[in-house]
């Protein structure tokens, strides 16, 4: 049996907790693993992304089988779960460490991501302001932030911003979810 070839693309989409949640469920989603990119200061801390001077951005890694499900499906789900016309922000969580991003990790992801930015904006009919950078190191969060949704629910954030999140992803993508 041939072993799968997984493949990586790293997102910021606003606070890591929802963009982990939200591609954590999908078919040929391997892992999702929040963290830190685009900064200048080696294995930052949440509180040193918090103080918003590391240059930082919350993304998450994700390994994924593209025979399962391609960068493409991918860059929907992300772009149908957030708003890329918001500078730095995602509703009330606001800051640099909240940027709308996509790491390419080649020059295809660079390609598939541009064409997919200047879709969202015609339809959108309205600026996107998302970046599009080459890949940076990636520094783990803390384990307390991994499936921070998935163990806590009941949590305000997780019932206020994350769970309406996933009842579009559920609406909108069911076809792509495990």
């Amino acid at each position: 049996m041939n072993e799968p070839h997984y493949e990586v693309a790293v997102f910021g989409g606003g606070c890591f907790w929802c963009t982990e949640a939200v591609l954590a469920g999908l078919k040929g989603v391997k892992q999702v693993e929040p963290g830190y990119t685009g900064g200048h200061v080696q294995n930052p801390t949440y509180e040193q992304i918090c103080n918003q001077d590391t240059g930082h951005i919350e993304v998450v890694r994700v390994q994924f089988d593209p025979q399962v499900i391609g960068y493409d499906d991918l860059l929907d789900v992300f772009f149908g779960t957030h708003d890329p016309t918001t500078l730095n922000r995602q509703g009330a969580d606001v800051g640099p460490q909240y940027a709308s991003v996509i790491f390419y990790q080649s020059p295809e992801q660079e390609i598939a991501a541009q064409a997919a930015i200047g879709c969202v904006q015609q339809a959108l009919g309205k600026p996107v302001v998302t970046r599009l950078l080459p890949a940076e190191h990636f520094w783990p969060a803390e384990t307390y932030h991994y499936q921070y949704y998935q163990r806590n629910p009941g949590q305000g954030y997780c019932q206020f911003v994350i769970a309406p999140k996933m009842a579009a992803l559920r609406k909108k993508f069911a076809s792509l979810l495990a």
